[in-house]
């Protein structure tokens, strides 16, 4: 019996030895498989109540120096402290652009367009479906990223869809001698809805005024069968610098504080009622839930929670 033993760990030591040289032997003779590179997934799906949820990934992009966009009103090192802890790079961040797709069961909505005509495409075909079966767009703003897909060389991308937006958003853009909102927005106008804070989408998706980032931004409820869901939009533009610190100043905010405290409102809601969000430019797939820390917040990502 000893022996026995003594041969197998001989024989174990001797295979193992020799998995290394095996390993060399196979790379060297060209048969070991390419690497395929790093990949992010497009889409993301889950079920709200009787409603389908889909978050998009429309784009992304890596920037440079960015506390030139966040926390902008606080030092170098207070920066550079709240980033380490966090393990964030403070010379890089990567944005992520996260239109959202709801099945209700009768129709089709796409909350914001991205970047242009072919990511948004791109990323409602991935999702399973085409542009021409989506029966309405949001616009939860008019910034570029929110309204870059909404033609496409001169005709609409969704040509089967009715247009909502806030009304006061509208009116500031209108008004302000916009060229991308002239080209993007504009020659929609006659197939566009505008509703105000309180004012319904379809039934279970109801407007909510967020203003700051934009003179009109809104944020949206989503209900069904005792489940809710917040679209927030660009009330927080990143899960640290953004949503953690809501009074660091933000490049992108019209009005800083106003961002500032619509961000206290509505984070300060979530983390109440414990109810989940999807944030445009969160870390993709967007999904997420929101606790107080301190006099902030702190950013929790989604993990099986509605799947069940």
């Amino acid at each position: 019996m000893t022996n026995a033993l003594k041969m197998t760990r001989r024989a174990a030591l001797a295979g193992a030895a020799a998995i290394p040289f095996a390993s060399t032997a196979l790379k060297a003779g060209g048969h070991a498989a390419p690497m395929q590179g790093a990949q992010v997934p497009r889409v993301n799906r889950f079920m709200l109540g009787g409603m389908e949820v889909s978050t998009l990934l429309a784009g992304t992009a890596t920037r440079e120096e960015p506390q030139s966009i966040f926390g902008m009103n606080v030092s170098a090192e207070e920066f550079s402290e709240v980033s380490n802890a966090a393990h964030l790079p403070v010379d890089k961040a990567q944005f992520f652009f996260t239109p959202t797709l709801i099945n209700t069961g009768s129709e089709l909505i796409l909350f914001d367009t991205g970047l242009n005509a072919k990511g948004i495409t791109a990323a409602v075909e991935a999702a399973g479906y085409s542009a021409d079966q989506v029966t309405h767009v949001v616009l939860t703003h008019m910034h570029g990223d929110h309204i870059g897909g909404l033609m496409n060389e001169g005709a609409p991308t969704f040509g089967n869809a009715a247009y909502v937006t806030g009304q006061a958003e509208y009116d500031h853009w209108a008004a302000a001698g916009n060229e991308r909102f002239d080209g993007m927005v504009k020659p929609l106008a006659e197939k566009m809805t505008f509703i105000g804070d309180g004012g319904s989408v379809t039934s279970g998706i109801t407007g909510m005024a967020a203003f700051g980032h934009t003179p009109g931004h809104m944020t949206y409820m989503i209900e069904s069968e005792g489940k809710q869901l917040v679209l927030i939009a660009d009330l927080a533009n990143h899960h640290v610098w953004s949503l953690s610190y809501p009074d660091w100043e933000v490049r992108f905010d019209a009005d800083k504080a106003a961002a500032a405290a619509s961000r206290r409102k509505v984070l300060g809601m979530l983390a109440a009622d414990g109810v989940p969000f999807i944030g445009y430019h969160m870390p993709f797939p967007a999904l997420g839930y929101v606790e107080t820390r301190g006099d902030g917040f702190h950013y929790v990502p989604h993990s099986y929670q509605l799947m069940l």
